[in-house]
C-alpha cells in the first residue's frame, strides 16, 4: 500500500500526542509516528521541522540540546502544560471529524 499524505491540520496533533509519551528529538518524532501508523504515515522533515517550531512559537512546546542514542547532539522537544491542553483540545476536534467523515461516507439508507 502507498504511504498516505499528512492531511493539513493533522501535523501539530499528531507531533504533539507523540510527545505525551516523552521528550524527542525532531528524527525520532517523525520515526514514531511512521511507526506507530504501521509505516502509512510518513512525515517529512520539510513539514516537520517547520511544525515544530511553529507549536514551540505558540508556547505548546519547548527544546532543549540533548544526546541521542547515537551519540550524536540534537534538539529534544518536549510538551508543555499549555501542549498538553493543546492536545486535548486537537483530539477533541479530530473525533468531530472522523464523526463527521463518517456520516459523509455512510450510504444513503
Amino acid at each position: 500500500m502507498d504511504k498516505l499524505e499528512v492531511l493539513q491540520g493533522t501535523l501539530d496533533l499528531l507531533i504533539l500526542r507523540t510527545l505525551q509519551w516523552g521528550a524527542q528529538h525532531g528524527h525520532g518524532i517523525g520515526q514514531a509516528i511512521r511507526a506507530k501508523s504501521d509505516e502509512l504515515l510518513q512525515v517529512e522533515h520539510g513539514s516537520l521541522y517547520p511544525a515544530l517550531h511553529r507549536l514551540q512559537r505558540e508556547g505548546w512546546i519547548v527544546s532543549e540540546w540533548g544526546i541521542t542514542t547515537n551519540n550524536q547532539r540534537a534538539k529534544f522537544y518536549r510538551l508543555t502544560a499549555a501542549g498538553k491542553r493543546q492536545l486535548a483540545l486537537e483530539e477533541s476536534k479530530w473525533k468531530l471529524f472522523v464523526k463527521a467523515m463518517a456520516r459523509v461516507m455512510r450510504p444513503a439508507e
